[in-house]
C-alpha cells in the first residue's frame, strides 16, 4: 500500500524506535525487564509456505536483510514448519517502563496530571483544553494521544476501525519455552511472548479479534485461545490471567501521527497503533518532537494523518459500509422486551417507544437505565458481558457498566434515563 520507499521507511522507523527504547532504558536506568529477543513468524494451518517466501522477499526489499527463513521456530512441543526469523526484536514490561518515564518527566520539570478529564480541546493561539474539574489549560501546542482522537467527529474515525483482542496468561514451567516473540499468519493472527514470575514463566497468548461491539462471546474466544495454547504447548498449566483490549486498525496498516486534519495547525494527534503501540508511541515521540520544533523528519509523509493511499480504498469502503450497517439497530426490537428478563450482573438493549435503552441489573438486583445512544455519532451501544461494558459498534467508544466513558472517540458519558 505504501510502495517500496514507504516499506523501507516503515522498517527504519520501527527499528529506530526499538533502539530508542533501549537507549532510554539504559540512560534512565529503568528496571522494566527489557531484553533482546528474536521474533518468529510461522504459517497458520490454512496457509502455504509460499506466504512466508513472499514475506521474506518483502522484508529484504524493505531493508531488513537480517531476516532469514529457518526450518522451524524454536518451540520443542510442536513443529511450526518453516518460519521467518526476525533478529534483534525486543520486549519489556510497559507499565514499569512508563513509570520510569514519568519519574524522568517530573525530574526534568514536567507535570503529569492524572484523574483529569479533558472535556474540550481547541487549537488556536493559544490552544485551550477545558477539564471536567474546572481548570483550563492553555498552551502553544496540544497533542491528543488518547488511543483514538477525542477532539474530532469524523476526520480520522472513517480511516481506522476498532477491534477487540483477547489475551490469556498461562503458567508454564520455567524455561520450558524458548524466550522469543512468536506470531502466526492467521486472520486474526495469534501472538505469543513470555514474562518471568517467581519460579515459573507466564506464557502470554493473544488473538481471536473481532470488531468492537459486534460480538458478545468473549468466554468462547478465551476458550479457543486456551485450546490453541494447550495443543501447541502441552506443558501449559492453569490460566492465571485473562483480559481483552482494544486496538485501532488503520485502513492502510500504519499509525496516524502528525497534525490533526481539518484542525488548527497547533493540534497534533497520535493514533492507529494496530497493536504496535510500544513502537508507534516511540515513533510518535520522535516525529512529533521534530514537527513541533520545525525540524524535517523523513517519516512525516508516511505517517501523515491527512494521507489516503489509493490501494487502501477497498478496505476504507469495507470498514465504512460496516459502520453504516450498525445504524440499522435503531429499527430493531432490542435484545429484551422487559427488564424482568435480566439476571443479576446482566445488561441488554431494550426498546422504549422510539428510544433504545441500555438496561442493567446490578448484583443486588437493582435496575439501572441509560440512553443506548453513543454521544459520539449516535450509534446504539451493545452490552459486553465479558468486560461488563457498553461498547459502540461503530467507532469503538466504550463505557463502564454505569455509563462512564473510558474509551474514545466519545468524550462524554451515556446519559441517564428516568
Amino acid at each position: 500500500m505504501h510502495g517500496e520507499e514507504g516499506s523501507r521507511l516503515t522498517a527504519e522507523s520501527h527499528t529506530t524506535a526499538i533502539e530508542k527504547i533501549n537507549q532510554i532504558v539504559s540512560t534512565e536506568e529503568i528496571d522494566c525487564d527489557f531484553e533482546w529477543v528474536d521474533g518468529f513468524l510461522f504459517c497458520a494451518p490454512e496457509h502455504s509456505v509460499d506466504l512466508l517466501n513472499d514475506e521474506l522477499a518483502a522484508s529484504h526489499r524493505a531493508g531488513l536483510t537480517g531476516v532469514e527463513k529457518v526450518v522451524r521456530a524454536p518451540i520443542n512441543s510442536f513443529d511450526t514448519g518453516p518460519a521467518l526469523l526476525f533478529p534483534r526484536q525486543a520486549q519489556f514490561h510497559p507499565l514499569k517502563y512508563l513509570d520510569g518515564l514519568v519519574k524522568a518527566i517530573i525530574r526534568d520539570g514536567g507535570r503529569v496530571c492524572g484523574d483529569t478529564h479533558a472535556t474540550k480541546i481547541e487549537g488556536g493561539s493559544p490552544a485551550r483544553i477545558e477539564t471536567s474539574h474546572g481548570p483550563v489549560v492553555t498552551s502553544d501546542i496540544v497533542v491528543v494521544a488518547t488511543n483514538t482522537p477525542v477532539n474530532d467527529r469524523v476526520a480520522i474515525h472513517t480511516k481506522q476501525a476498532p477491534y477487540v483482542t483477547y489475551v490469556i496468561g498461562v503458567r508454564v514451567p520455567k524455561d520450558s519455552v524458548t524466550r522469543a516473540l512468536y506470531w502466526d499468519t492467521g486472520d486474526p493472527y495469534h501472538y505469543v511472548r513470555l514474562q518471568r514470575e517467581d519460579g515459573y514463566d507466564i506464557l502470554i497468548v493473544g488473538g481471536e479479534d473481532h470488531k468492537t461491539g459486534q460480538a458478545n462471546d468473549g468466554n468462547e474466544r478465551f476458550a479457543r485461545l486456551e485450546q490453541w495454547t494447550h495443543e501447541r504447548f502441552p506443558q501449559a498449566l492453569e490460566v492465571q490471567y485473562r483480559w481483552s483490549g482494544q486496538v485501532m486498525e488503520p485502513v492502510d496498516g500504519l499509525a496516524f501521527i502528525g497534525r490533526n486534519p481539518l484542525d488548527d495547525d497547533n493540534v497534533y494527534i497520535a493514533t492507529g497503533d494496530s497493536g504496535q503501540g510500544m513502537t508507534h508511541g516511540t515513533i510518535a515521540g520522535m516525529l512529533l518532537s521534530d514537527l513541533i520544533q520545525g525540524r524535517k523528519n523523513r517519516w512525516e509523509d508516511l505517517y501523515s494523518p491527512s494521507r489516503m493511499r489509493l490501494k487502501s480504498l477497498p478496505e476504507y469502503a469495507s470498514e465504512n459500509i460496516n459502520v453504516a450497517g450498525q445504524y440499522v439497530d435503531y429499527m430493531t426490537a432490542g435484545d429484551i422486551k422487559s427488564e424482568s428478563e435480566l439476571g443479576p450482573g446482566e445488561g441488554a438493549i431494550m426498546r422504549d417507544g422510539v428510544s433504545k435503552i441500555a438496561v442493567r441489573r446490578d448484583e443486588n438486583g437493582a435496575v439501572h437505565k441509560l440512553s443506548a445512544v453513543c454521544p459520539h455519532l449516535g450509534c446504539v451501544v451493545a452490552w459486553n458481558s465479558t468486560e461488563r461494558t457498553w461498547d459502540c459498534p461503530c467507532h469503538g467508544s466504550r463505557f463502564s457498566a454505569e455509563g462512564r466513558v473510558y474509551q474514545g472517540p466519545a468524550n462524554s458519558d451515556l446519559s441517564t434515563v428516568e
